[in-house]
């Protein structure tokens, strides 16, 4: 029988975290690893690569950083070797660029030979303790075998419209991961409307604004109660995020932990200070010169449907939430800030046999990031959300996910994981456990 080589890691997607994880992985002597994705290069949202729009996480949040402060793939260290790193101090600011974070990432890429772009994963079968994984050059169209003992999978989310819009194929009605490609269309004597409230919609409104001196009637209706701020930016919501409370949530039942997430939203979805005040200010100096300005925001506004109206503009049904009031407004574009959702990747079909499930179909994803049965050999980036908590998209934790991936696998503690990190509690059973050590009180 021919023998092939078995690769002890193999990363499907190269998104932020997978990056992170073959950038880590890659001084592990021990670890053969290699990265597939389908896209020809690594670009991070480009249709939302807005000028001077920052991560709304510290730089320190990069790819290695909190693994690994002296990893010369740190965000840092690109500064350095660019040089920038001065400037980047007399800036004075811990919030980077978005386009400098895609700077950085591509960066890295380019640094590393065990990431491998415009390769689409087809399949992945198993036999005998083995992965094996069926590649497509997305040029050439060439197929190639691949076989590996552990798989991580990183194909991360993808941008969500309602399937009975979605299903309609309007043409000028887009999700705003595709803004930026149709931009150069939304100005002049036009209407736009947003649907949608967090951070993206805030962007694109924000961006919009100039337009609207020009003509532009802009509007923005959002289902949620109001114009929610992002509130886990004060330190002690941001310990929603710590090693303790993943240790937490993990642990209540599954019902529970959808009641949790319902009511936490507003922790990672919401829009953040900053760019709410600066809507207001632009607004307010936008109406000294125009009191009648071209615009509409409205929370508890929920769409019902979309139609095209006889001038082939579009119709957009609505509903006032709380007093139940529907309304209707025509508009020549619609913008869709309906967010990100996680998508079983189809490649997956030929080992739905290795993977746990809950009760909702969901992965029962285990505390270690596994997915399969023997809780050791598929793990998962980003898709951890109903098991794991607020702490699964956050490019902060990354470098805490993966480490814990790469002890794992490795066998032995190649990065230290932090364990406790906040100053709250969050179960009963850690003040039980307290008043044992402290009083030696029975549980």
């Amino acid at each position: 029988m021919k023998e092939h080589k078995i690769y002890d890691l193999i990363g499907i997607g190269i998104g932020p975290f997978n990056l992170g994880l073959a950038a880590l992985v890659k001084p592990v002597d021990e670890l053969e690893t290699v990265f597939f994705d389908q896209s020809d290069e690594f670009n991070w949202h480009p249709g939302l690569m807005l000028d001077e729009v920052t991560l709304q996480v510290p730089f320190m949040a990069d790819l290695v950083t909190m693994a690994d402060p002296t990893s010369p793939y740190s965000f840092l260290n690109y500064m350095k070797e660019t040089g920038k790193i001065y400037k980047f101090y007399i800036r004075e600011s811990f919030f980077v660029f978005r386009k400098e974070y895609n700077n950085y990432c591509r960066w890295v890429t380019a640094q590393l030979d065990n990431c491998f772009f415009g390769k689409k994963v087809m399949a992945v079968d198993y036999e005998d303790g083995i992965y094996t994984v069926t590649v497509r050059d997305t040029k050439s169209d060439n197929y190639s075998i691949w076989h590996t003992r552990k798989l991580v999978l990183g194909t991360g989310t993808n941008p969500h419209v309602p399937v009975e819009i979605a299903q309609k194929r309007f043409d000028r009605v887009i999700h705003t991961s595709k803004y930026l490609y149709h931009k150069d269309q939304l100005n002049g004597d036009k209407s736009v409307t947003i649907i949608g409230s967090g951070q993206s919609a805030a962007e694109v409104f924000q961006d919009l604004l100039p337009e609207v001196k020009k003509g532009l009637r802009l509007n923005w209706f959002t289902r949620s109660e109001r114009f929610f701020p992002l509130e886990n930016h004060t330190k002690l919501t941001l310990e929603l995020t710590s090693p303790e409370y993943i240790d937490y949530f993990h642990t209540l039942p599954e019902d529970q932990r959808k009641t949790v997430l319902a009511k936490q939203n507003i922790l990672f979805k919401g829009i953040n200070y900053e760019l709410i005040n600066q809507i207001h200010n632009s607004l307010y100096a936008m109406e000294l010169d125009d009191p009648n300005l071209k615009v509409t925001l409205m929370a508890n506004s929920k769409l019902i449907d979309i139609s095209r109206s006889e001038d082939l503009s579009y119709l957009l049904s609505l509903s006032q939430v709380e007093e139940n009031k529907p309304f209707e407004i025509e508009t020549d574009y619609v913008i869709l800030a309906t967010g990100y959702k996680y998508v079983e990747p189809d490649f997956l079909n030929g080992i739905l046999n290795r993977i746990r499930r809950l009760a909702d179909g969901n992965y029962d994803v285990r505390r270690n990031y596994t997915i399969d049965h023997s809780e050791e050999e598929i793990f998962v980036q980003n898709a951890e959300l109903h098991t794991h908590g607020i702490s699964t998209p956050d490019l902060g934790m990354g470098a805490y996910r993966n480490s814990q991936i790469i002890n794992q696998i490795s066998g032995r503690e190649v990065y230290l994981v932090e364990k406790k990190i906040a100053f709250q509690s969050f179960s009963a059973e850690d003040i039980l456990a307290e008043q044992k050590m402290n009083f030696n009180l029975p549980l």
